[in-house]
C-alpha cells in the first residue's frame, strides 16, 4: 500500500521556460535529508531547506556561461561541485559568495555528469564513456581521456552505487534506435556492455530507474507505449564482451492510444515505482498525474493530479517526490507499506473464540459465499463429484436465470415508493443462491438504491438497506457511499452493520463513523435499534466495576525499576488504575457502536493522521472508554469481554497508544486530561511489571515443552513431572 500525502511549492521555475523544458536540469541530495541542491538549466544553483521551503544559498554563472549538469555535493570535503561550459569544473563552498572567484579547473573533454556517493570520491562521467574519480581528474585536469562509446552513441541516464566500498557506475546509451547499458568498476577498472535490444519502429526507453541490492542492479526501464520492463544486473557476470540482457514485462500501463513523450520513473520502497506524465487510467487518457503504482499486484496506489501540465521529471529523496508542473517544482511526501494481502487489507480483526465456534456453526449456510465456485476453479470441483458436464450446463443456465433476474429487479425498482422496493426485492433477497454473480447482482442493486436515496432526500429504504448489508456480500469497494450515506441520515444501526460485514473500509471513514458515535449523545439513541450483542452483560452507565477475579493485583507500582519488591495490595488506595469506583462513561447503545470501531480492520500509519480531526474532548471520551473497557476485561478470568462481538484486550491497548500518539500534546495541555493521563501513566507501568513477572517464568514454560506427552493409559491417571 501507499500513499501521497499533501504537496507544498519549493519554489517556482525559471520565466520564459518551453512546453518541453521546464528549466531544471536536477535536483540531488544536500548535506541532509531536509536539504536539496536545485540546478537551473541557465546559470543558477540554490541550496534549499525543504521543510522552511526557503533557499538557504543561490550562486550564478556569469552572462554567457552556462551551467550544464546537476551540482552535486560532495560527501567528504562539504564542497559543492558543479561543470560549467561542459568542460569547466568549479568547486566551492557555503561561504563563498562570488561563483566567478571559486575554484575552476579547465578539462580536456565534455562532462556529460557528476555522481556524488555518500563515503566517497565523486564520479565523472564524460559524454565518451569515460569515468574518472574527482580526485584523479583534479591531480592532472588536462589528462587524457578515452573514447568508449561509438560514432553517433548518446549518453541518456546514468547512476551510481556503492557496493563493498567500491564504486560503481551504470549509464546506457542509445544509437539508430538500439539502446545499450554500460557497468563500470573503478577498482579493478573493468567495463561491461549489453546489448538491450529494442522494442519496434517508434518506440523507445524514455525513463530508467535502478537500485542495488544483494549484489544485483534491478533496472526498471519505462518505454514509449507504456510499457514497464525489468532488467537484472549482474555485477559479476560470467561471460566477457557485449552480452544480451533479457528483460521481462513488469507492468503495462493504461495508454490507450498514442505513444508517451514526456514521463519518469522512479523506484520507491517495498515493491512500488511513481511514474510521472503517464496516464493512470485508459479512460481519460490524462498524463499530467504523478501516480504510485504497485509493481507486485500492478495495481495503482495513490495518484495526484498535477496543475499546468507535466515535464517529466521525477526526484525521489528521503520520502519525498520532486516534481516539476505548471511554473513551480512541487514536493509531495509519500508513504510505501510492504505489499501484501495482510497489508491491503488493514490491521485484521482478532477472531475470539465465541467466533470461531460461531464461524464454524455457519460454515454450510447457504448465506456464506463460496470463493471456490468462481468459474476458473469450477471445472476441478466438478471432477471430484463425477458430474462436471451436468453441473458445467445447470451453474451456466443459472448464471444466465440470475443475471435476467437483476436486471428484470434493477427495472422494477425504478421510481417505486419506498414500500414497493421492499415487496420487489424481499423474492431475490430470500433466494440467496451461492455464486459470485449474485454478489454482483446485489452490489449493482446496492449502488442503484444509493443513487436514488442521495438525489431524493424523502427516499430512503432503509431496511432494504440494512437487508442487503446483512448478507455479509457487499463491501465499501463495491458500493462506495453505502455508509457514508448511513452518516448522512444518522442512521446508526446500518453504519453498525457495515462496520460488521464490509471488509474493506478505508481510513478516513473509519474515522468519520468513530466521530460520529462519539458525537452523539445518549439521549438521541434510546429510540435507534443497535445491535448489543457485543455489550448485553456489561455494566451500564453510572454502574461501578466491582474487584478482579483473576488473581491480577492492580498495585500502584512507583518504582521506575521493573525488579522492585512488590508493595502489598491496599484495598482503600483509590488513585490505582483498576480504581473499583470507575464507571462507564457512555450508555449501552454507544458503548456497542464504539465496539465496532475497536473491532475495525485499519492501518495505524493511515489511520493516524486521520485521528487528528477529533476534538480533545471526543478523545478524552473515547480513551476512558477504552480505560474502563481494559480495566473489565483485566478483571474478568478469561481476560476477554462477554458478547461475541466485544473487543479483545489487545485491540483496545492498540487504540489506545493510537490516540496517545495523535494527541498527546493536546492531552497534555488539556486540564481535564490530566487526571486521565495520570491513571493510565500508572497502568503502563504496572503492565511493564506484569510481563516482567511473566518473562521469569520463561524458562519453566521451555521445560514443560521440552517434555514427550505420554501416552494415556485407562480413563484416569495421574502424573508427576519433575520440572528440575
Amino acid at each position: 500500500m501507499a500513499e501521497l500525502y499533501e504537496g507544498f511549492t519549493l519554489c517556482g521555475l525559471a520565466a520564459g521556460q518551453s512546453r518541453e523544458n521546464s528549466g531544471l536540469l536536477g535536483i540531488e541530495p544536500g548535506r541532509d535529508t531536509d536539504h536539496v541542491i536545485v540546478t537551473g538549466a541557465g546559470r543558477t544553483v540554490t541550496v534549499y531547506k525543504v521543510s522552511d521551503q526557503k533557499p538557504l544559498g543561490s550562486w550564478a554563472a556569469k552572462q554567457g556561461q552556462a551551467v550544464t549538469c546537476p551540482a552535486v555535493l560532495h560527501g567528504q570535503t562539504g564542497e559543492y561541485v558543479a561543470v560549467q561550459d561542459s568542460k569547466v569544473l568549479r568547486i566551492w563552498r557555503d561561504e563563498d559568495i562570488n561563483f566567478e572567484k571559486v575554484f575552476k579547473a579547465t578539462l580536456s573533454a565534455a562532462v556529460s555528469r557528476i555522481h556524488a556517493l555518500p563515503s566517497s570520491e565523486p564520479l565523472v562521467l564524460f559524454q565518451r564513456g569515460a569515468v574518472r574519480q574527482l580526485d584523479a581528474l583534479l591531480a592532472a585536469p588536462q589528462q587524457a581521456v578515452e573514447e568508449v562509446l561509438s560514432e553517433e552513441e548518446v549518453i541518456r541516464w546514468s547512476s551510481c552505487f556503492l557496493e563493498a566500498e567500491q564504486p560503481l557506475l551504470l549509464f546506457s546509451t542509445e544509437k539508430s534506435g538500439e539502446c545499450f547499458l554500460y557497468l563500470q568498476k573503478l577498482s579493478p577498472n573493468v567495463l561491461h556492455k549489453y546489448n538491450i535490444g529494442s522494442e519496434g519502429k517508434g518506440v523507445c526507453p524514455i525513463g530508467f530507474t535502478a537500485t542495488l541490492e544483494n549484489k544485483c542492479i534491478t533496472l526498471m526501464c519505462l518505454y514509449s507505449n507504456g510499457c514497464v520492463y525489468k532488467l537484472l544486473v549482474s555485477l559479476h557476470p560470467s561471460a566477457e564482451g557485449e552480452q544480451h540482457l533479457p528483460k521481462s514485462l513488469l507492468m503495462k500501463l493504461p495508454v490507450s492510444e498514442g505513444v508517451l513523450h514526456r514521463a519518469a520513473i522512479a523506484s520507491l520502497e517495498e515493491g512500488h515505482v511513481a511514474i510521472v506524465g503517464a496516464p493512470h487510467s485508459a479512460r481519460t487518457g490524462d498524463i499530467d498525474f504523478l501516480c504510485i503504482w504497485n509493481t507486485n499486484f500492478q495495481t495503482l496506489q495513490a495518484s495526484k493530479e498535477l496543475a499546468g501540465g507535466t515535464y517529466g521529471q521525477l526526484w525521489c529523496n528521503a520520502g519525498k517526490l520532486y516534481v516539476t508542473h505548471g511554473k513551480v517544482l512541487t514536493v509531495l511526501p509519500y508513504r510505501c507499506e510492504k505489499s501484501s494481502l495482510a497489508a491491503a487489507l488493514g490491521k485484521l480483526k482478532q477472531t475470539s473464540t465465541q467466533e470461531i465456534h460461531f464461524s464454524l456453526a455457519v460454515t454450510l449456510s447457504p448465506s456464506v459465499l463460496n470463493w471456490n465456485s468462481f468459474p476458473h476453479e469450477e471445472p476441478a470441483l466438478q471432477l471430484r463429484t463425477g458430474m462436471r458436464t451436468r453441473s458445467r450446463r445447470r451453474s451456466l443456465k443459472s448464471q444466465a436465470t440470475l443475471a435476467t433476474s437483476v436486471n428484470q429487479v434493477l427495472e422494477d425498482i425504478m421510481g417505486v415508493s419506498r414500500e414497493e422496493v421492499e415487496e420487489v426485492l424481499e423474492p431475490f433477497l430470500s433466494c440467496t443462491p451461492v455464486s459470485p454473480q449474485f454478489q454482483l447482482g446485489l452490489a449493482h442493486i446496492a449502488v442503484e438504491l444509493l443513487k436514488r436515496s442521495q438525489a431524493d432526500p424523502g427516499f430512503y429504504p432503509q431496511s432494504v438497506l440494512a437487508r442487503l448489508a446483512q448478507t455479509g456480500r457487499l463491501s465499501h469497494s463495491s458500493c462506495p457511499g453505502f455508509l457514508m450515506l448511513a452518516l448522512e441520515k444518522r442512521d446508526y444501526f446500518l453504519a453498525q452493520l457495515c462496520l460488521q460485514h464490509f471488509p474493506d473500509i478505508p481510513e478516513p471513514v473509519t474515522c468519520a463513523c468513530l466521530k460520529a458515535f462519539l458525537s452523539v449523545a445518549d439521549a438521541d439513541l434510546v429510540r435507534v435499534s443497535v445491535d448489543l450483542e457485543g455489550v448485553s452483560l456489561m455494566d451500564g452507565p453510572g454502574q461501578s466495576l466491582e474487584g478482579v477475579q483473576n488473581g491480577f493485583s492492580p498495585v500502584l507500582l512507583e518504582e521506575d525499576s521493573c525488579d522492585v519488591q512488590l508493595t502489598p495490595p491496599k484495598l482503600d488506595q483509590s488513585s490505582s488504575w483498576t480504581d473499583v469506583s470507575l464507571t462507564c462513561p457512555v450508555g449501552l447503545k454507544k458503548s456497542a457502536l464504539l465496539n465496532e470501531i475497536i473491532r475495525s480492520s485499519y492501518s495505524e500509519s493511515f489511520l493516524l493522521p486521520h485521528l487528528k480531526d477529533l476534538s480533545a474532548q471526543q478523545v478524552i471520551l473515547f480513551l476512558q472508554y477504552l480505560q474502563y473497557l481494559y480495566v473489565r476485561s483485566s478483571g474478568d478470568v478469561y481476560t476477554q469481554l462477554p458478547g461475541l462481538r466485544a473487543p479483545t484486550m489487545t485491540q483496545i491497548m492498540d487504540w489506545v497508544s493510537l490516540l496517545l500518539d495523535a494527541h498527546f500534546a493536546v492531552l497534555v495541555m488539556a486540564p481535564e486530561a490530566k487526571e486521565l493521563l495520570a491513571q493510565l501513566h500508572r497502568f503502563v507501568r504496572s503492565q511493564v511489571r506484569l510481563y516482567s513477572e511473566l518473562g521469569k517464568i520463561q524458562g519453566t514454560l521451555q521445560e514443560l515443552s521440552k517434555i514427550n506427552k505420554a501416552q494415556e493409559i485407562g480413563l484416569y491417571s495421574i502424573e508427576v513431572i519433575e520440572l528440575f
